[in-house]
């Protein structure tokens, strides 16, 4: 490459904020049929073969992320926003969702199309939303692309100064929504919407972080460390405007460092277009990029 070509690259392009990787989510759930039906046979998620493979729990591979679902009766955990994911085929992911309809028609089931992505809602009333792959989320086309939260009005700059200052991912505010960086093409995203909010009901989501302890001397030093879980690992649940310490939304985060023993852990991924009438040799995993 000459003087001229390098000097014409934008090398900020290439930044990654703090936020390394949108590991996974995790909401509770009732009953496993339903879930499966729903994120293995319908978005065609893998259930993870090594790992929470019994009935207390279960791991749901999507490329290098996952939705973590333990089993807790009777109410469901709701994460308030919408799961985003990336999907390889949106025609296919369709016809699924309308074979899977029938078994689901007495749940909170429900999807619709808008062209260009798919919104769905699973059947214990968590939202969805699927894309084909495009530039704005790397180069995967298979993943968990972002977290959208609904966010009370007003306080998505807060939100934003917190993730800038404390966290150390340089986000920014568009049209009333918060932008969080994470890592390759994956985001944050804090919605500012009118709606009256349900309570927080516990539900989190996992991160991993490079610098691992200036966040946490910043939060620990406002009271809002939730839980020191170890070496690699600790918690927090109150995101506040680093301005005036006002509280401005509650979702528990799990903190993991890169030394963590599951970073960067190799994930399953199957084909969900293969079938037993249908078979192609050789072609039961995943061939994408993710």
């Amino acid at each position: 490459m000459s003087e001229a070509e390098s000097k014409s690259l934008d090398r900020s392009a290439e930044d990654v904020g703090n936020i390394v990787a949108l590991e996974h989510v995790n909401v509770t759930q009732p009953d496993q049929r339903p879930t499966t039906l729903f994120y293995v046979v319908a978005l065609g998620g893998t259930r993870d073969p090594y790992m929470m493979v019994g009935l207390d729990n279960m791991w749901i591979n999507f490329g290098r992320n996952q939705l973590h679902m333990p089993s807790r009766d009777p109410q469901p955990q709701r994460l308030r926003g919408t799961m985003g994911f990336v999907v390889p085929d949106l025609a296919a992911l369709k016809a699924r969702l309308e074979r899977v309809a029938p078994r689901l028609a007495r749940t909170e089931f429900l999807w619709r199309s808008y062209g260009s992505y798919v919104e769905a809602t699973c059947p214990w009333g968590n939202r969805v939303r699927c894309h084909a792959p495009a530039p704005e989320f790397g180069d995967t086309e298979l993943a968990l692309a972002y977290v959208e939260f609904d966010v009370p009005q007003g306080a998505a700059p807060g939100i934003a100064r917190f993730y800038t200052e404390i966290m150390g991912a340089p986000a920014s505010v568009i049209d009333g929504c918060a932008h969080v960086p994470v890592g390759r093409g994956q985001a944050l995203r804090f919605k500012e919407t009118p709606a009256t909010l349900p309570k927080y009901d516990g539900h989190h989501i996992q991160i991993y972080i490079a610098d691992f302890s200036a966040p946490y001397e910043k939060l620990l030093a406002r009271g809002l460390i939730a839980l020191d879980a170890g070496a690699h690992e600790w918690r927090f649940r109150k995101i506040v405007d680093p301005q005036d310490g006002k509280e401005l939304f509650e979702v528990e985060h799990e903190v993991r460092s890169l030394r963590h023993p599951l970073y960067a852990r190799p994930l399953v991924n199957r084909n969900p277009a293969q079938t037993n009438t249908a078979y192609v040799r050789g072609q039961d995993a995943f061939r994408g990029t993710y």
